[in-house]
């Protein structure tokens, strides 16, 4: 993943030197030098939570992105580094009272899986009901197919990032624990998969990140998408935080050029090529290397699609999204779905109540031009499908959420409204109950019904 020292010239935005890729972990904390500023117990406090939630941050990220004279209000910061919030108080006491006992790191990591369990490493029931099967009745590995259009394949060699997000709902991949990670380097096993499903039009690979792959790797899963057989994948979507976390993948690394003509490939022969770009800040669009990745990008033809979720302490302002999406808009990207954070991980540390990421959706969306209002939610990512929360009103004299599926596992599920008793402090979708005396959502016997036996 290192680079080779050259320099490009941008039109725009003048030279850009490359640099070289240096990563910091749990392990490696102590040699992060903008963290000897601050006080000792708040470097203890990371160390005693990247022990249970993963942690990784690049020096990119430390010199360019975090503003260290707002540590520890930065967003950035919050984004990346640990802080004591993030763990339960008495789960964040049983890991503390180890590391003041001077414990082992086997002993360490046998209370960190304990711990783990407990965070709900896997929401929505992907494990139980999103892997599909081949004709033998095998479970394939690597695969999620939750929604009839989407296939999800997770790259072995792409299950790691540039730097992690401390909200991350897919933190579970990055904890050295095989059981609880999702992967597979078999080719064969998408392919044959999606041969078999002629109705699916989308497949995105997911992780982790499939831009920290080399372009050869990422090569060997694309290219044979352009054969006859595949198409009715219309569509191939790439997750990434790269433009945010690591923009010279697409710039100066020593195969971006080799990556662009790659997707300039899948264009020209008609896909249309998506890359799911994770942004939670205006800020990680602020510096000449990521505008330049952002317009090398635009120029092989592929669609940048914006996402991100509404986290408390780093974007839970209407100004910061709507600064967002005007600048994602002006340099060309199409801002896609704000997210309310999953109930997984660290979300007690990010939640953010319904009815305020509403207001915080409307008031941004009233600021922005059309443009920029196609950035759908809050949406839940809960186990029966994509649910939206459209607004607050009275009906018959009731306060109700008004609620609708942007996806479901039920099609028909899709844009029908439904309502929910509103409940000011509700954070996700099985804190809400039904409006109007109901005793159940219209979806929910169903639901049940496809939930697999325990």
């Amino acid at each position: 993943m290192n680079s080779v020292l050259k320099f490009f010239r941008d039109p725009n935005l003048g030279t850009i030197e490359a640099r070289r890729f240096k990563v910091f972990n749990e392990r490696t904390l102590d040699r992060i030098d903008a963290l000897a500023g601050l006080p000792e117990a708040m470097r203890f406090e990371m160390q005693v939570v990247s022990s249970v939630l993963p942690f990784r941050v690049n020096q990119y990220v430390i010199d360019e992105l975090i503003d260290w004279s707002r540590v520890p209000d930065d967003p950035i910061y919050q984004l990346t580094f640990p802080q004591r919030g993030m763990l339960e108080p008495e789960v964040f006491a049983r890991m503390a009272a180890l590391h003041r006992a001077g414990a082992g790191r086997g002993e360490i990591m046998a209370l960190a899986r304990q711990l783990r369990e407990g965070l709900n490493p896997h929401p929505a029931d992907q494990l139980a009901m999103n892997r599909p099967r081949d004709f033998a009745g095998k479970v394939i590995d690597g695969l999620q197919h939750k929604y009839r259009e989407t296939v999800l394949f997770f790259p072995g060699q792409g299950q790691t990032c540039h730097s992690y997000c401390t909200f991350c709902f897919r933190w579970a991949q990055f904890v050295g624990d095989k059981a609880l990670r999702m992967a597979s380097s078999e080719a064969e096993d998408m392919l044959g998969y999606l041969r078999a499903h002629q109705d699916v039009s989308d497949l995105l690979l997911t992780g982790g990140d499939p831009m920290v792959m080399k372009t050869q790797n990422l090569a060997a899963y694309l290219e044979p998408l352009l054969a006859p057989e595949y198409d009715h994948v219309q569509t191939v979507r790439i997750g990434t935080k790269a433009l945010s976390f690591w923009p010279y993948r697409f710039v100066t690394d020593n195969d971006a050029d080799a990556l662009l003509r790659l997707l300039e490939r899948m264009v020209d022969a008609g896909k249309n090529v998506a890359v799911m770009a994770h942004y939670n800040h205006w800020r990680e669009m602020d510096t000449p290397i990521a505008r330049a990745a952002i317009r090398r990008l635009r120029e092989t033809g592929v669609t940048i699609r914006s996402q991100g979720p509404l986290l408390a302490h780093i974007n839970d302002r209407a100004e910061d999204w709507a600064l967002l999406w005007r600048e994602q808009v002006r340099l060309g990207i199409h801002p896609y779905y704000l997210f309310v954070e999953r109930d997984t991980g660290a979300r007690r540390y990010f939640e953010v109540p319904l009815v305020r990421a509403w207001e915080i959706h409307r008031d941004a969306m009233q600021s922005v031009s059309g443009l920029a209002r196609t950035a759908r939610g809050p949406s839940m990512s809960a186990g029966p499908g994509k649910v939206e929360v459209q607004g607050v009103t009275d009906i018959r004299g009731e306060k109700v959420f008004v609620l609708r599926f942007l996806q479901g596992r039920n099609p028909d599920w899709v844009q029908r409204p439904f309502f929910a008793r509103f409940d000011p402090a509700a954070t996700w979708l099985d804190q809400l109950r039904p409006a109007f005396g109901e005793e159940r959502f219209f979806f929910e016997d169903e639901y049940a019904s496809m939930l697999p036996d325990t």
